[in-house]
């Protein structure tokens, strides 16, 4: 027997649980399968980005999480460098910290909410996809009896060992950048003033720590990633409170007085990319698609992003669209994933500098570029995943996020599946338009939004805009 659903979603993390929620909401069927049994208690994420807090208002979620969480102003990096959020274009000019455990609460929750499928210790083990869709073999913990699932799409968000990668025998090119990187969750009775991300280096050490909102009578808590250059072990070699307070006092050049540890992991960070997004009926995102540096917290961020931008584009070609509209979910994530892997990797590299002499320029030059607004807040909106747009002349491709509105925000309208249209300051209603409309207060053009709050036309509402005849008008609701 063969179960038939819209949409399987292979990997429930952050990126499959966004992807599971809005095809969800947008009242498709969903499946999400996903071999641990039980949530993950410990994750490498832990910094939510402003763009993403974007992301997850549009579904109600950012509030709650931002009581969960410590917004972190900037980033401290070396020599008096800072990237400064706090001119950011956006509700949220901070970066959150706050465990990806949370966020993964927030998200399921969500999918559950809309009636999206969730099931654990269940394994793939076969994909079979043809010209009317996908078949998916699933695989249950407690049964050895193999199940068929029939999709029209399958989203592999299965991580960095992704089996719906493997399956498919898509080769994920690239190569390890730094190994023995440590994270920890630790206690501290005298870190860093100024409640923002810091980073301390040396020629050989460095550490990194982001304050979480838990404060204790003897400390408070941060989380912490590490790396000795002259302490390269394999992954499975567990840190010990000697390593971490040792590399923190050398990186810091004080000690911050490690009071305890709570949880550790020791990993090794490759920068890989797969070359296509899009396999036929299958698609990956997240790390299944982009692994990278640590270094600027990039990696749940852009999965949350790549799974905005693909679920609400497998709703529009299930609801009719035409299917070269997928074709423009690699299009458009792709350079992004590109544009996060150089990124990471610039600052993990600038950060790990041995040269002295490469080491003086940098702490000369970073400062003060940094200190130029123009340099500054494209850093800064690049960093928070604001300045990122998609391809498009104008306004088409740009976030939509800030547009002045006479009643409400985006966000709230968002909230309903479909497009909005946000009509002239003082322009009438428009009949042939059947989604959510708004009236903007500034002296911007008439915009049509996406679903994932992208601009995806921008003119005169008295015209004839192309929604009259798009074929994916089909997927407007509201």
């Amino acid at each position: 027997m063969t179960t038939a659903v819209d949409v399987v979603i292979v990997g429930a993390g952050p990126t499959g649980l966004t992807a599971a929620g809005d095809l969800a909401r947008a009242g498709r069927t969903v499946v999400v399968f996903e071999k641990r049994s039980t949530p993950n208690p410990s994750s490498r994420a832990f910094a939510t980005m402003a763009r993403t807090l974007e992301v997850l208002d549009a579904r109600g979620l950012a509030g709650d999480l931002i009581a969960q969480g410590h917004r972190a102003p900037g980033v401290s990096l070396f020599a008096g460098a800072q990237i400064d959020l706090s001119h950011l274009d956006s509700p949220y000019p901070f970066v959150l910290v706050t465990p990806q455990t949370n966020v993964d609460r927030t998200l399921l929750d969500y999918a559950q909410r809309y009636g999206a499928d969730i099931r654990r210790g269940v394994a793939v083990v076969g994909i079979d996809q043809d010209a009317d869709g996908v078949t998916v073999t699933a695989r249950s913990q407690d049964s050895s009896r193999d199940i068929a699932w029939r999709a029209d799409y399958v989203v592999g968000a299965d991580g960095a060992h992704s089996t719906v990668r493997e399956l498919l025998r898509i080769d994920f090119p690239g190569r390890t950048i730094l190994s023995s990187l440590v994270l920890a969750d630790v206690k501290l009775s005298d870190g860093p003033a100024g409640g923002g991300l810091t980073v301390g280096s040396t020629r050989d050490v460095f550490g990194f720590l982001a304050p979480y909102d838990r404060h204790d009578a003897d400390g408070s808590w941060y989380r912490a990633m590490l790396w000795d250059r002259h302490h390269q072990v394999p992954d499975h070699v567990p840190a010990d409170r000697t390593e971490i307070s040792g590399v923190l006092a050398r990186a810091f050049d004080t000690d911050p007085g490690l009071v305890n540890v709570d949880w550790t992991s020791r990993f090794h960070c490759d920068e890989r990319q797969v070359a296509q997004y899009r396999h036929g009926r299958v698609f990956l995102a997240g790390d299944a698609a982009h692994v990278h540096s640590p270094m600027g917290g990039q990696g749940m961020n852009t999965g949350i992003q790549d799974a905005a931008n693909l679920a609400w584009k497998l709703d529009a070609v299930l609801a009719g669209a035409d299917d070269a509209l997928l074709d423009t979910y690699h299009c458009e994530r792709h350079p992004i994933g590109r544009r996060v892997l150089r990124q990471s990797g610039l600052m993990a590299r600038g950060i790990t500098l041995r040269p002295r002499v490469a080491r003086w320029v940098r702490n000369r030059l970073a400062p003060r570029l940094l200190q130029v607004p123009m340099i500054r807040d494209g850093v800064a909106g690049s960093f928070a995943g604001t300045g990122l747009r998609y391809p498009g002349a104008g306004l088409v491709g740009t976030r939509a996020t800030q547009i002045p509105l006479t009643e409400g925000r985006l966000s709230e309208l968002l909230r309903t599946p479909g497009f909005v249209l946000i009509r002239e300051r003082g322009a009438a209603v428009v009949d042939s338009f059947s989604g959510h409309q708004a009236e903007r207060t500034d002296d911007g053009p008439a915009v049509l939004i996406r679903p994932d709050g992208y601009v995806a036309w921008a003119g005169d509402s008295a015209d004839h805009p192309p929604w009259v005849t798009c074929p994916s008008s089909s997927a407007v609701r509201g």
